[in-house]
């Protein structure tokens, strides 16, 4: 947050977790104010004051999602055993993906990411384009410092991410973990 931004309000922070939980209910793309707000226990007036317009509500979401996701994310890469390399952190970041608890979230990411890029100056502009950056650092950390810069580290690093968001595709898709957590491990392993 800057300096010129002032505080959220207790009462904005409350209706933007309730707008939230809806969000990774119901998803965005036919977000009504109307229905939002009797959800919430709010009102369509009270969410315009507070957000400013139905996309600033939206940009305010997607960076509570962003946040939430990055939070998460840097919770497992740091959780997971002091193992260096990029193969031990993608592993880690594939069960946290696969965990069933996360679908409502990754959902919501794959929606705004979509979104992203067929409504680049709507709410969800740069989004996808932050996200592939935000998970490219993440895996970076995974790789040693003395390499982490080159253009062989970041092709990896992007491969896996290719990997990861794909099987995380097909498995919101079809919910079959088994099968691509099979994929998963298969191409990691001949990354290994």
């Amino acid at each position: 947050m800057s300096r010129s931004e002032p505080t959220p309000s207790p009462r904005r922070q409350e209706l933007l977790e309730a707008a939230y939980a809806y969000a990774l209910r119901s998803g965005l793309g036919e977000l009504s104010l109307r229905p939002l707000a009797e959800e919430i226990h709010s009102s369509p007036r009270v969410l315009l004051y507070l957000f400013g317009s139905k996309d600033g509500l939206i940009r305010a979401l997607l960076a509570r999602a962003r946040a939430d996701e990055l939070a998460q994310m840097r919770q497992v890469a740091e959780s997971r055993e002091k193992a260096d390399g990029l193969q031990p952190i993608a592993l880690e970041l594939w069960r946290w993906l696969s965990d069933e608890t996360h679908r409502g979230l990754l959902t919501l990411w794959v929606e705004s990411y979509a979104r992203s890029l067929i409504e680049p100056d709507g709410p969800w502009a740069g989004f996808a384009r932050d996200t592939v950056s935000d998970w490219l650092t993440l895996l970076a950390s995974g790789q040693p410092a003395s390499r982490r810069d080159t253009e062989a580290a970041l092709t990896r690093r992007t491969l896996v991410l290719a990997v990861l968001r794909g099987a995380m595709l097909d498995l919101l898709a079809t919910g079959d973990t088994a099968r691509t957590t099979a994929a998963v491990h298969h191409q990691l392993a001949a990354l290994g």
